[in-house]
């Protein structure tokens, strides 16, 4: 029987038991800042925005974004995301008891080796939030994220000039897997433990499932996104169509169930 549908049952005791079961009230931010590393050792930490030219960036090469809560490492090349952990950081909303936790071994986007290298990398950094941003030959790429111990964004948007879409390939980290939330019936990703979120598309159809992995083709101007503990049980609506300057969230006016009881008062 697949982990994906047998993963229902184990959950299902998982979630039973009220010692662990996290209060409801948003993401845990406080100290949140990311820095960004260049191949050579460049660093970017402080609040603005900063351009790197396209002769400073060896093609293929590998920047890394490091924060408080999130580290990830993105190919500057394709935009393809590398090594996406939580850092198991002290925080009131901690999902990883304290333990440094990757959760996704990749995500890429089939998109041409070279695709990006004609660009140059615009970083912009803020309190808890990074944006970056590659146009390269005949596609844009951006990816924006916050800096939070659970229910931070984090989105890659493609945009490509002839239109058309783009096949992303996400890969979890040993020990993460998906499975069937028995409350909410919607495909989350998490471990054993109290860890768990959702891949958030938007103008993005899921081509295979398994275990380990999803495939999407994303509509350009769509977006692959993803969230993260409480955000990731809410019984909010699916995003809705976007195919231009998509938003990493829709606004909710009112209020939100959250079915799953370990975010449940």
């Amino acid at each position: 029987m697949s982990a994906l549908v047998g993963a229902f049952t184990a959950i299902l005791a998982i979630v039973s038991v009220p010692s662990t079961a996290h209060a409801a009230g948003g993401a845990t931010c406080e100290g949140g800042n990311f820095r960004v590393i260049l191949p050579g050792g460049q660093t970017f930490s402080a609040r603005g925005g900063y351009k790197v030219k396209a002769s400073n960036l060896a093609n293929g090469s590998v920047i890394q974004v490091r924060g408080k809560y999130i580290d990830y490492d993105v190919n500057v090349s394709t935009f393809a995301v590398y090594n996406y952990t939580l850092t198991g950081a002290a925080g009131a909303d901690d999902m990883t008891g304290g333990v440094r936790t990757p959760l996704f071994t990749s995500k890429e986007p089939a998109i041409a080796n070279n695709a990006l290298d004609s660009g140059d990398l615009d970083i912009r950094l803020d309190t808890q939030s990074i944006e970056l941003r590659r146009d390269g030959r005949n596609i844009k790429m951006k990816i924006q994220a916050k800096d939070c111990s659970q229910g931070g964004i984090f989105q890659m948007e493609p945009e490509i000039d002839a239109g058309g879409t783009i096949v992303f390939t996400h890969v979890l980290a040993p020990g993460i897997y998906y499975y069937v939330n028995p409350y909410t019936l919607k495909v989350n990703f998490g471990n054993s433990a109290m860890v768990v979120g959702k891949d958030s598309p938007q103008v993005a159809t899921k081509t295979y499932q398994d275990d380990f992995k999803t495939v999407w083709s994303v509509t350009a101007g769509g977006r692959m996104g993803g969230v993260l503990g409480e955000d990731a049980v809410e019984s909010s609506p699916s995003a809705t169509s976007c195919p231009q300057d998509c938003q990493a969230q829709n606004q909710i006016h009112g209020s939100v169930d959250v079915l799953d009881p370990r975010y449940d008062d």
